[in-house]
């Protein structure tokens, strides 16, 4: 009798409760293949989430004929059927119509909530597990336009990944899914479309970097040809007035720093309102809008934050949060650079502007920052967004460095060999020459490479280049191969994600 007509004869023949069943499967998960906490039953069936001749599948199980509405095959048993089905995209649409908690919802009002940027679409169940016991709303399914390109998904597989997750663990306290740095109006459109629940509107293509770099001479040249009556406007608003934020904090524009501001975000004000009344206002939903302008060669000073803010939610933008660029660095996979005194005292500004205008302050870069969050958690009092990504696939590459080791030899060598490409999309202050020699390293030695912040950012980077190589014969050279070891791995892999996401949240005060 093989697992799943075992799990029939407890469930059909034997008419135990689920609760009895999930202890049981719960306890003998080898034996089983089923994850315990995705037995449901509803609509005269039960459904779970079981191993399947290797391969993670939906399983239907009936006394009668099962549902049409998922696509699989039967297999009859003395007294009723069962449908095995793929965790496809078109499957799990039908899912989210049976079970409502497996679609994403917005999150407004809700004080934390973390980005979770799952480049694999394995990672979810660990952010789960942990999330499970934590006061914090985790945003599963999370990637920009360019994660998209870079792995070859679309948003439909990443909503469904993080669909599935949710399902598997009987997780139904709510998730999102962030449109992460979109720039035009249809790729918003497009995850809206998607049912994607929050919207994160990157502007850099609309900021003017040359701004601060230009003389007084320059910047009041290229003010006196700004708009006679818009200008107007904002210097009546903004000039001579000073703007208490809270906790003793005041917002004061000099007239040379007001041009500046002006110059440098006027533009990306302008494109947000149309995007935002023109694809979000009004798409038939509540969602999550969050502007940043944290892709800039120049940090947010705490007067432009305040601008900025101000003139959206003048013009009717609901925000619900905003990510400026703070000073220093957040380089990708690695702490923060920067001087932390100074961050701590800006930051703390940024913060009471975000709490004094209603919405949350936005950390983006957030994957391993842990010198900032201690700060972030303070100072926010507990209300604010943080985004991670990356790291998950770090930890991934921590699991097949450990688990197999020539797999990681070859992923490491490509990733060097092709570096210079990889940072055509993401700036890094990696340096190669302070990587060890991997041909002089032991294989149990390798797994400490991402602990070197040299060796984490270029494993970082590379990811798309790593997943998308291929062979001569168009065969995949590493994904395939990456996709089996963290299945087979796969308790290794959350309860790596359970550390390491679980010491962002705990310096983070959650």
């Amino acid at each position: 009798m093989d697992n799943l007509e075992k799990f029939y004869t407890m469930l059909i023949e034997e008419n135990k409760s689920i609760e009895t069943v999930r202890e049981v499967v719960g306890k003998d998960f080898k034996s089983f293949g089923i994850y315990p906490d995705s037995i449901f039953y509803t609509n005269d069936s039960y459904f779970f989430i079981a191993i399947y001749e290797g391969i993670k599948k939906l399983i239907i199980l009936n006394k009668n004929k099962p549902t049409d509405d998922f696509n699989g095959f039967e297999i009859k048993y003395p007294k009723g059927t069962a449908k095995v089905c793929d965790l496809s995209n078109n499957n799990c649409v039908s899912l989210r119509k049976i079970f409502s908690f497996t679609n994403p919802s917005n999150h407004r009002g809700t004080d934390i909530t973390i980005g979770l940027g799952d480049r694999l679409g394995l990672a979810s169940a660990g952010h789960i597990r942990l999330f499970k016991g934590k006061n914090a709303f985790p945003i599963l399914a999370q990637q920009s336009i360019r994660e998209l390109n870079l792995t070859g998904r679309t948003y439909k597989d990443v909503l469904a990944a993080a669909s599935w997750a949710v399902f598997q663990e009987g997780y139904n306290k709510g998730f999102g899914a962030d449109g992460d740095h979109l720039k035009t109006a249809e790729e918003v459109q497009m995850a809206l479309d998607c049912g994607f629940t929050m919207i994160t509107l990157d502007c850099s293509e609309h900021i003017d970097n040359s701004i601060p770099d230009l003389s007084k001479k320059e910047v009041d040249t290229k003010y006196s040809m700004f708009l006679k009556d818009e200008k107007m406007s904002l210097e009546k608003k903004y000039l001579d007035k000073e703007f208490d934020v809270g906790n003793g904090h005041k917002i004061k524009f000099s007239v040379d720093e007001f041009k500046k501001v002006v110059l440098i975000y006027y533009d990306a004000i302008s494109y947000t309102i149309k995007m935002y009344n023109n694809v979000i206002k009004d798409c038939g939903r509540n969602i999550d809008f969050e502007m940043s302008i944290d892709e800039t060669l120049t940090s947010t000073s705490p007067e432009s934050h305040y601008f900025v803010a101000n003139e959206l939610i003048d013009a009717g933008v609901r925000v619900t949060s905003l990510a400026p660029r703070f000073c220093g660095e957040f380089q990708k996979g690695i702490d923060y650079i920067g001087d932390i005194k100074k961050f701590t005292k800006e930051f703390e500004v940024h913060a009471e502007i975000a709490k004094k205008l209603g919405y949350k302050i936005s950390v983006h870069s957030g994957s391993d920052k842990f010198k900032v969050f201690p700060i972030v958690g303070q100072k926010t009092e507990g209300k604010f967004h943080l985004k991670t990504a990356g790291t998950n696939w770090l930890e991934a590459v921590r699991i097949i460095a450990k688990r197999n080791p020539k797999l990681y030899r070859k992923m490491h060598t490509f990733a060097l060999y092709n570096l210079e490409e990889a940072k055509k999309y993401y700036h890094i202050g990696a340096k190669v020459e302070n990587i060890p020699d991997i041909d002089k390293l032991k294989d149990n030695e390798l797994e400490s490479l991402m602990d070197l912040n040299d060796a984490r950012q270029v494993l970082h980077i590379t990811y798309g280049l790593i997943l998308q190589a291929k062979n001569p014969d168009g065969t995949n050279t590493f994904k395939d191969e990456i996709y089996l070891l963290l299945n087979n791995y796969e308790s290794d892999y959350y309860m790596a994600l359970e550390k390491h996401i679980g010491r962002h949240l705990s310096l983070l005060g959650v």
